[in-house]
């Protein structure tokens, strides 16, 4: 049977704005409450993690993330309630779309999907 994956990536100029992965980690630094627990949870670099985390917020009218410099008592990340609202919006987009496998579209694109690939011609 065909596999289908669809992935929703929302841009901002040329940079991701919301994508799977950056879902998955706001996931993380909500559950973890910090960006280099997040990070190891997520199995990147913490430079990776906070790259992406600086994106989110350049990237939308309010931050996504709110870190919280100092002590490692008072040091930490948290996902903003805008965070929340960006990350639940995104989240049900993805639910719609997962549900557009009875429209005629995709199940055009799933009839003519091989299985494999073809053996390449290359030599």
């Amino acid at each position: 049977m065909q596999r289908l994956k669809l992935k929703i990536q929302l841009y901002c100029g040329d940079e991701i704005a919301m994508g799977p992965g950056k879902a998955d980690l706001l996931v993380a630094i909500a559950q973890e409450g910090s960006i280099s627990a997040a990070a190891r949870r997520m199995d990147m670099s913490y430079r990776r993690a906070w790259l992406l985390v600086d994106a989110m917020n350049r990237c939308w009218l309010e931050p996504l993330v709110e870190t919280s410099p100092g002590s490692a008592k008072g040091s930490g990340a948290k996902v903003t309630a805008f965070g929340d609202a960006v990350l639940s919006h995104y989240r049900a987009l993805q639910s719609r779309l997962q549900g557009t496998s009875d429209c005629a579209d995709y199940k055009a694109l799933a009839a003519a999907l091989l299985n494999e690939p073809k053996v390449s011609q290359k030599a």
